[in-house]
């Protein structure tokens, strides 16, 4: 399949367990090699992804390390307020002028502006304010994922990857998280069992079974619909094929040795081996 996603897309992939959902999102990210076929993703693009198990380093509590993955954003805040120094004693200097001007660009882009503010927001929507000083490696699997999801919240990467994100909120947090999701200004694809959230926050549906991909542009019921439409469309074509395979193969038995009728016999086989009932998924 040949598969281009826009900047923008809030996409969802959908299908059953075992289908390689989990394994195409890790394709994109760039964490496995495909088989076979390209990946295409330009090389000032940012990707970042929830893992199903996030890894910490040791010893750090909560705030820090929510505050270690927004060291760039820091950074060039900081960056900011230096050239803002700077221009005021030289306001004629081009290449000031210019860094300041894309410095200004990326917080906007990462709404970084008041970002003390908002880990106090995302501490607070996450339920993590309570462990805000305590070791991340003392906290549960959920509970770390949970640090996770905040990290990525904030720093707005280009294209967000998520795998079940609903997993261990309560509702509160996930109308929350619903809301940040619709702000996001870059591109997403979300693997989740939670109808209700797709339904709110996803643009487009990736339909992953029988080793291809079918788009759907709308939300999950969209697309439910719309499967279920195809589903039924395909049951009608397999029972008109099997019917139709089935007179086939007793017409061939009964006049193959029919000398009168082994022209017709013949060209029946030919039929029979055209037509291939199991094509139809």
């Amino acid at each position: 399949f040949d598969l281009t996603i826009e900047n923008g897309d809030i996409i969802s992939i959908v299908g059953p367990n075992g289908c390689g959902k989990s394994t195409l999102i890790k394709i994109i990210s760039g964490e496995v090699q495909a088989d076979e076929g390209r990946r295409i993703i330009d090389k000032s693009v940012v990707i970042d992804s929830l893992d199903q198990q996030p890894s910490f380093e040791v010893g750090l509590n909560v705030r820090d390390a929510i505050e270690n993955e927004l060291t760039e954003l820091k950074e060039a805040r900081d960056r900011y307020k230096e050239l803002s120094k700077l221009i005021t004693t030289d306001f004629e200097n081009r290449e000031l002028l210019n860094e300041h001007s894309k410095v200004s660009n990326y917080l906007d882009h990462h709404n970084a502006w008041s970002l003390d503010d908002k880990i106090e927001r995302v501490l607070q929507e996450f339920k993590l304010k309570e462990y805000e000083y305590r070791s991340v490696s003392t906290l549960s699997g959920g509970e770390q994922r949970r640090v996770a999801l905040a990290s990525l919240i904030l720093k707005k990467p280009d294209i967000l990857l998520l795998d079940e994100p609903t997993n261990n909120l309560d509702i509160e947090s996930i109308a929350w998280l619903e809301r940040e999701l619709k702000r996001h200004d870059g591109t997403m694809i979300v693997i989740s069992h939670d109808r209700h959230f797709l339904n709110n926050v996803v643009t487009h549906i990736l339909d992953l079974d029988f080793q291809n991909i079918r788009e759907f542009t709308g939300t999950y019921d969209d697309w439910y619909i719309a499967a279920n439409l195809i589903a039924k469309q395909a049951q009608a074509n397999y029972a008109k094929a099997s019917k139709e395979k089935e007179e086939l193969e007793k017409f061939i038995a009964r006049f193959s040795a029919n000398a009168s009728k082994a022209k017709q016999a013949t060209s029946r086989q030919k039929q029979l081996e055209k037509l291939n009932v199991q094509e139809i998924q």
